[in-house]
């Protein structure tokens, strides 16, 4: 439910208002003044703000600037008997949405209403988005400075600006696909698209469909043409995550687009050809996945031109504090908090510990700990909390 705060010193204004606004059904608060509106600011999330300009105390231009570097999105409606062009214009300028005569007539109240909340609305929607992208672009970031990690750093260095086929390999959360990222962004496919595809969550009798996409009618619940993720990664890098769970079926086509980058649609005739990097991951031993004939030799040799092998967090130990100071600086991005401190007692006890979840793991327990410690989180909690 959208929240409109009013702040005005006429209290028969103020509950006007309110009784016009709760029957359109908005959650809405009252201010007397402005100190008491930048209170309730601080204290809550405002969608709409109704502000008066002349009030004792703190007018209502002044309200507007201070709630501007408080950081509020809220969109303000000022509200004035008073008021004039120049008024109107200096209330723009400082960042208001409008500007109404006061008593404001009841349908454009509500029209401009309806209109800062849409303006709201897309402030909030585009910043999260834009949050989501820098958390994307940060997040192929590999932070550690082990030697381990080293290694790796240097062969996606020499590999990525290449378009050879990279196989990487390492167990589950260790940042397999944080590397399919680095080699993307470093390559000169950075600007093209990079498409994932975790073959172990598409059932088998799907992940043809997924890679190559079908014609319409090619099956009972093809109602339409569907593009595939091999044409979706056209001019990119196209990621293929646990390849060691796809059908042999499904192999046996990957095998023939990666030799003559062509593919053809379920329930199709037509080639299409495509211009795609391929970059694979497993956390399965593929030479024994041969050997068991559940994976394709031929395959294996076409996706490993280069081999990445990530290391376990076990052993790259060096790398948690860095690790735990990232998360600790990500999660209060991503709360609106202040980053946590961690004591070196509490540091050392993680650091000793047994992390076969690898760095996804460890990333949960952090957050955990952000959301059940005081300011400092200190070595009782990460033995409480840790979950060990």
């Amino acid at each position: 439910m959208p929240r409109i705060l009013i702040i005005d010193d006429e209290k028969a204004i103020r509950t006007t208002l309110k009784e016009i606004l709760e029957f359109e059904d908005y959650k809405v608060d009252q201010a007397e003044d402005g100190p008491a509106g930048l209170d309730l600011l601080i204290q809550q999330k405002y969608d709409v703000v109704l502000c008066d300009i002349k009030m004792p105390k703190m007018d209502g231009l002044e309200v507007l600037e201070r709630a501007r570097k408080l950081g509020t999105d809220a969109a303000f409606i000022m509200v004035s008997a008073h008021g004039s062009i120049d008024t109107a214009v200096e209330a723009t300028k400082k960042g208001a949405f409008d500007f109404l005569p006061k008593p404001p007539d009841l349908n454009r109240l509500l029209v401009t209403v309806r209109n800062a909340l849409d303006r709201s609305k897309l402030t909030t929607e585009t910043k999260t988005l834009k949050k989501k992208l820098a958390v994307t672009s940060k997040g192929s970031e590999m932070v550690g400075s082990s030697a381990a990690l080293g290694a790796v750093r240097k062969a996606i260095e020499k590999v990525a600006p290449t378009d050879a086929r990279v196989l990487i390999t390492g167990p589950n959360g260790a940042g397999k696909e944080m590397v399919a990222r680095q080699l993307h962004e470093l390559s000169p496919r950075a600007d093209g698209p990079m498409v994932e595809v975790n073959c172990a969550a598409i059932p088998s009798e799907l992940i043809e469909s997924e890679l190559f996409g079908h014609e319409k009618g090619s099956f009972t619940s093809a109602v339409k043409q569907r593009i595939g993720k091999f044409e979706q990664a056209d001019g990119g890098t196209l990621f293929l995550d646990e390849i060691g769970d796809m059908s042999l079926s499904a192999q046996a086509k990957v095998l023939r687009a990666l030799q003559e980058s062509k593919i053809t649609r379920v329930g199709g005739e037509k080639e299409i050809s495509v211009n795609v990097r391929v970059v694979a991951a497993t956390n399965k031993n593929l030479l024994q996945e041969i050997a068991d004939k559940n994976f394709r030799e031929d395959l294996y040799h076409r996706l490993s031109v280069i081999l990445i092998q990530v290391p376990a967090l076990n052993d790259r130990r060096d790398d948690i504090p860095e690790l735990i100071e990232k998360f600790l600086n990500d999660i209060a991005a991503d709360y609106g908090t202040k980053p946590k401190k961690i004591d070196a007692a509490a540091l050392s006890y993680l650091q000793g510990l047994d992390w076969r979840g690898n760095i996804r793991e460890l990333r949960n327990v952090v957050e955990r700990l952000v959301i059940m410690s005081d300011d400092t989180i200190a070595e009782a909690d990460a033995k409480a909390y840790a979950g060990k």
